[in-house]
């Protein structure tokens, strides 16, 4: 059953509609994320599975290459480990991708090897403009506070503890950053 649907514990029927946020303690700050589940159910779901799991919580961003993106979310800690699973490369499908938002500064995607279909837990935060990224990877989020944070990033700094934002809290920073 997927996390973010009205019968979870993120929403209600009742409730507006407001999209999970999660937030993600770094050594260098924390980053709060909106997750986008009507552009990457899928994903979001899965992303959602793993903070639920805690399984992101003590590694490391493991890639950073100025002015493109800052990379994490590898057991191993070299860009070769995942959960266990692969996700479906949801870029694939025409619907899902005119609702993906565009590789810019800020947004989170999934990164996988040269198979479509091989996302499984590590993410990217775009550091600037990647066009030529969009329509190739599942983008499903994007940082709506602690930007700052991302550009501090550097190889090896730690991903301390990743939570999942209750409604309240959630709505509280939407209408902040309206």
């Amino acid at each position: 059953m997927p996390i973010f649907k009205s019968d979870s514990k993120i929403a209600d029927e009742n409730e507006e509609h407001t999209n999970p946020h999660s937030r993600i303690q770094t050594s260098k700050g924390q980053i709060t994320l909106e997750l986008l589940p009507e552009a990457a159910p899928k994903t979001v779901d899965n992303f959602l599975r793993l903070i639920n799991d805690k399984f992101y919580d003590g590694l490391t961003f493991h890639r950073h290459v100025p002015n493109f993106v800052i990379q994490g979310g590898c057991p191993k800690g070299d860009g070769t480990g995942g959960p266990g699973w692969k996700i479906p490369g949801e870029f694939k499908q025409r619907r899902l991708r005119k609702k993906m938002p565009k590789h810019e500064l800020g947004v989170l995607a999934m990164a996988r090897s040269g198979n479509p279909h091989s996302a499984g837990s590590q993410f990217y935060i775009c550091l600037d403009s990647a066009p030529h990224l969009d329509g190739q990877y599942t983008s499903f989020g994007r940082v709506i506070e602690g930007i700052e944070v991302v550009n501090e990033l550097r190889n090896g700094d730690k991903i301390e503890h990743v939570s999942l934002l209750s409604v309240a809290e959630s709505s509280i920073i939407t209408m902040e950053n309206k």
